[in-house]
């Protein structure tokens, strides 16, 4: 996909310097938690109408569990696709490494000027990978967000044997999404997972520098995050805290595998699907939206925030999995947004 291009924010990316600098680790923390046992227990609530919970006991070795047995019970018994499905979305989520999303900042031996939105390559050991960053360009370290890619040439080793303390190499900054000059423009950010860190950069950078309000006007800040667990939602304390603060600023979390666990209230679908349901009515009236988004039309937001979106007002950034970026963009130029004032990247 192509970025369109735009002045100020991104002239200054450009003319950064490139450099290589030695930076130390300062903190290495888990975002996520361990919640097997949360998990088993939901085992045994999905297994309970068709069978009897001790089935689950007697799949365990040890601390694994043979799956493939308990579900060949199952299938016996009767159990339906749909229960069999959600079982096997619990067993991925214990068997899943802890952690699997963590919080690392570095201290380079010089300051690296940054633009929001930008992100610098960090190598370990030899092997370098690309992170963007998730703090305003104003603090003397670097902050990363970083999801465990099992078999991934770095984040294996970061996961497993980085600690404060820890030297590694910091080249950059790169990249073209940046903020656009300040306007009276409303700001929409879309992410999944990780996508979310260089929105961070730009949302802590635009109230720090006071470009949420322009004219004497606040602006709304929407921030729409896509994950599958509440706790994969990556700084979800610090967005809560900051749509505590600020009346304008809306941090709408969607989690498609949450309602598993507990008893999330909140959105369930995937972010695109979420943003379109926050778009104004008038807006979706004439708006030649793919078929998906049939069903969203007539639903009502999850969240209690009145504002809605004006699609000709706004300017709206995406980062996270292709396929909700492709998506994305579609359902954004059919409610209005014009290209012009859309910047997205895409992963996976």
């Amino acid at each position: 996909m192509d970025l369109p291009r735009h002045l100020s924010q991104h002239d200054r990316a450009a003319q950064l310097p490139l450099v290589t600098e030695d930076a130390q680790v300062t903190l290495v923390e888990p975002m996520d938690r361990n919640r097997n046992n949360e998990v088993l227990s939901a085992v045994r609530e999905q297994i309970a109408p068709v069978g009897d919970r001790s089935w689950l006991a007697a799949a365990r070795n040890g601390s694994t569990i043979r799956w493939s047995a308990l579900f060949d019970r199952l299938r016996d018994a009767g159990a339906s696709k749909r229960r069999l499905a959600r079982i096997e979305t619990l067993a991925e989520r214990f068997d899943r490494p802890y952690p699997s999303l963590l919080r690392l900042r570095v201290k380079p031996d010089v300051d690296l000027d940054f633009a929001p939105g930008q992100y610098v390559t960090l190598r370990l050991h030899g092997t370098p990978r690309a992170y963007s960053l998730a703090n305003s360009p104003s603090e003397d370290e670097l902050e990363f967000c970083i999801r465990l890619v099992p078999g991934g040439k770095l984040t294996s080793g970061l996961f497993e044997h980085v600690d404060v303390g820890e030297d590694v190499v910091v080249r950059g900054p790169n990249g073209d999404m940046v903020l656009d000059p300040p306007s009276s423009r409303d700001m929409v950010f879309l992410a999944t997972g990780t996508g979310v860190a260089p929105f961070k950069s730009m949302i802590d950078y635009t109230f720090e520098q006071g470009r949420d309000v322009v004219d004497g006007e606040p602006r709304d800040i929407w921030l729409f995050l896509g994950c599958g667990w509440e706790d994969d939602l990556p700084h979800r304390e610090h967005f809560r805290r900051l749509d505590a603060e600020y009346d304008h600023f809306h941090f709408v979390p969607t989690l498609t595998r949450e309602p598993l666990l507990t008893d999330w209230d909140g959105a369930t679908d995937y972010v695109q699907s979420v943003f379109v349901n926050y778009v104004a009515n008038d807006a979706l009236e004439g708006a030649d939206l793919p078929a998906r988004f049939d069903a969203v039309r007539e639903q009502r937001p999850q969240s209690g925030v009145d504002a809605r979106i004006d699609p000709s007002n706004v300017e709206l950034y995406a980062c996270g999995i292709s396929a909700m970026v492709s998506t994305l963009v579609r359902a954004a130029r059919s409610v209005g947004i014009p290209e012009s004032e859309m910047q997205y990247e895409g992963f996976g």
